[in-house]
């Protein structure tokens, strides 16, 4: 029998794929949005607000496979907010009789001193779990892909800059995974049975630093990029620097740089087991994100007013 899969934050970056990737593949999608009728994407659009308890009956009705896959990290209390959105996403799935709950998380080893950021991922997936429906978590680092935050973020930096002033938290290391990627491992633990209540680090093939990232892209544009690095750069006078120098709002800002001083690498790659298959490399998953970026770009130019 087919599954009824909700994919709440459908028109975000990683839901749209994931919605489509579903559909693709035959299972009956249900797209959470607030905005049902501005949804363009895969699956049925269906009205509801992690925010709201009151809006998710609705949507869990007939759902197998719930996917977790929202967050407030452009609010200054998203760490209340998000724990809040989980338990009402939680108790939601539980009352539905959800058959498992699918989340995107954070890397980052628990041993640390975790950014806000990173500890309210965490804190999510704490919530999640506590209910009685089997979550499956992915802890993710950076996903490169056009729409992304944290890459457009790299995307911008290593394109309008002509040299680099950066501080000592550009050389933390990180372990980028492309968006294809990303979908891939999220939609293939939605089946097998081993995959339910596990926790799984997904990453691409290489550990870089976050120097290491904003290069390659300039190279791969066909630029350098000289780099001086200023220790005394706090991560809060670097989030007012990026609100200049990106588009990137300084909430976001802040909350991302914050969580740039973790150390964030896959330590166990278990999920190769569940989800076999070679991880695309990062100058390729670049290559990809600015192909995509173009290709945007060229619909926007050419779309249709209706």
């Amino acid at each position: 029998m087919t599954k009824t899969v909700l994919v709440s934050g459908a028109s975000g970056f990683i839901g749209s794929h994931v919605a489509a990737r579903l559909a693709e593949q035959g299972y009956r999608v249900r797209a959470m949005t607030r905005r049902p009728r501005d949804y363009r994407g895969a699956g049925e659009p269906v009205e509801a607000d992690v925010s709201d308890p009151g809006s998710l009956a609705a949507a869990f009705a007939g759902v197998d496979v719930a996917y977790y896959l929202v967050h407030s990290l452009g609010s200054g209390d998203f760490e209340q907010r998000d724990a809040g959105a989980a338990r009402n996403f939680a108790e939601a799935a539980a009352a539905a009789r959800v058959e498992r709950i699918i989340y995107l998380g954070g890397l980052g080893a628990d041993g640390d001193a975790l950014s806000p950021h990173l500890r309210s991922r965490r804190e999510v997936e704490q919530i999640l779990q506590s209910g009685p429906v089997p979550v499956t978590v992915l802890r993710a680092a950076v996903v490169i892909g056009h729409g992304g935050i944290s890459w457009e973020m790299t995307r911008q930096l290593a394109h309008r800059l002509p040299l680099m002033v950066t501080p000592r938290w550009v050389r933390t290391r990180t372990q980028p995974i492309a968006l294809a990627d990303a979908v891939r491992y999220l939609t293939g633990v939605l089946e097998p049975v081993e995959a339910r209540g596990q926790t799984y680090e997904i990453g691409g093939p290489e550990v870089l630093r976050y120097l290491d990232m904003l290069q390659r892209v300039a190279r791969i544009e066909g630029r350098r990029l000289p780099n001086v690095t200023v220790p005394l750069l706090t991560p809060r006078l670097s989030s007012a620097w990026l609100r200049f120098v990106t588009d990137v709002d300084s909430a976001t800002a802040r909350n991302l740089i914050d969580s740039m001083t973790n150390e964030v690498v896959v330590h166990d790659n278990a999920i190769t087991r569940v989800v076999p298959g070679d991880p695309v490399g990062y100058d390729d998953a670049v290559r990809q994100a600015l192909a995509d970026r173009q290709r945007a770009a060229h619909d926007d130019r050419t779309r249709v007013p209706r």
